[in-house]
């Protein structure tokens, strides 16, 4: 049964940000745009915030190919549903979901088949391959919409949508013992939620970044040491994440790990690897290893753990006018933690 409705009439057009290409002036430009109608599977979701994500910066500068000109980008979107295709059964409009970067799969390839449809060859992307949620409104298939526990404020909940899912499925792939010391290199909006995430669950957790700043917000959320990220830290490591997307860390973060240790790579984009000595890098079964997106049983499992344990963004919000200074700050690095675009009740 479908569900083919809106709760108020929409507009015919809406304010949004879209891409510009690598080449242009600027990051993204304001247009108005036509109000995207739900396909028969979507939800139409009127956004109320939008996380500003590392990726969306790979999107905007090129370091990702362009998948669609001129696309809107933003993936870590909470809103409420103002209309639904006519097959739709899962949400019904007032619904309050979250959309994330994951926006589609083709649930028939051995990777679906498997429960690794974050690995599947034509997965799709919000904000890459389709429109994302810097906009009023943005539609998702509803199969790939999550529900948003109520205790989560929007602003709260926009950033565990790919900084959070992307942590903890590079906590996953870390094969972290419990009890065991994780290094964590780079702390930006996915390094602060995993270390919470890792501490809450037990870890000894060391941060090695750049910045006085982050190195404060580490130790402020319970990391047991900071240091600068192209240091040792100072015990060996069970296991380590590489958040920051700076390739010549690897054999860094490969030598403070001991013996046994895992090596995760979570960054979409990493800048070129150095060469890697065996002996040095490898050799005692360490491991090095990637992330690739998530399955949505990823950010079932975290938008859940988040909500028990408390987990908290340090924000600092934008007015949704002002997409485009929050993508520079965030290339530039002006502030800790994650950005968010709010935007006021209304469509108007």
């Amino acid at each position: 049964m479908g569900h083919g409705h809106s709760r108020r009439s929409l507009p015919e057009s809406m304010t949004a940000w879209e891409t510009v290409g690598a080449a242009g002036p600027e990051r993204v430009r304001r247009v108005e745009r036509p109000v995207p109608r739900p396909r028969v599977d979507e939800a139409l979701v009127e956004v109320e915030a939008c996380g500003v994500c590392r990726t969306d910066l790979h999107v905007t500068d090129g370091d990702l190919p362009e998948h669609r000109p001129n696309v809107v980008p933003g993936h870590e979107v909470v809103g409420h549903v103002v209309a639904l295709g006519e097959r739709t059964s899962r949400l019904a409009v007032g619904d309050r979901v979250g959309v994330a970067w994951l926006r589609s799969t083709c649930g028939a390839c051995r990777w679906c088949r498997s429960g690794r449809e974050n690995l599947c060859p034509a997965a799709q992307f919000t904000g890459w391959d389709e429109d994302g949620g810097y906009a009023q409104l943005t539609a998702v298939p509803e199969a790939y919409a999550y529900r948003i526990p109520e205790p989560l404020a929007a602003e709260q909940a926009a950033p565990l949508l790919c900084a959070g899912i992307i942590g903890y499925r590079a906590l996953r792939r870390a094969a972290l013992p419990p009890g065991g010391r994780l290094g964590i290199y780079g702390f930006g909006a996915s390094a602060h939620l995993t270390a919470q995430l890792a501490i809450a669950q037990g870890a000894e957790v060391h941060v090695l970044t750049r910045g006085d700043d982050a190195r404060r917000l580490a130790l402020e959320l319970g990391a047991a040491s900071a240091g600068p990220a192209d240091a040792l830290p100072p015990v060996p490591l069970d296991a380590s994440i590489l958040f920051a997307p700076a390739g010549e860390l690897v054999p860094v973060a490969l030598a403070g790990l001991d013996r046994g240790g895992t090596l995760a790579l979570a960054g979409i984009h990493v800048s070129d690897l150095p060469p890697l000595r065996y002996e040095a890098h490898l050799f005692r079964e360490r491991t090095l290893t990637s992330v690739t997106a998530n399955t949505r049983q990823d950010g079932e499992e975290l938008l859940a753990l988040a909500a028990r344990l408390g987990i908290r963004s340090t924000v600092t919000t934008y007015p949704f006018d002002a997409a485009d200074r929050a993508l520079d700050d965030l290339a530039e690095g002006r502030f800790a933690g994650v950005a968010v675009l709010t935007r006021g009740p209304g469509l108007a």
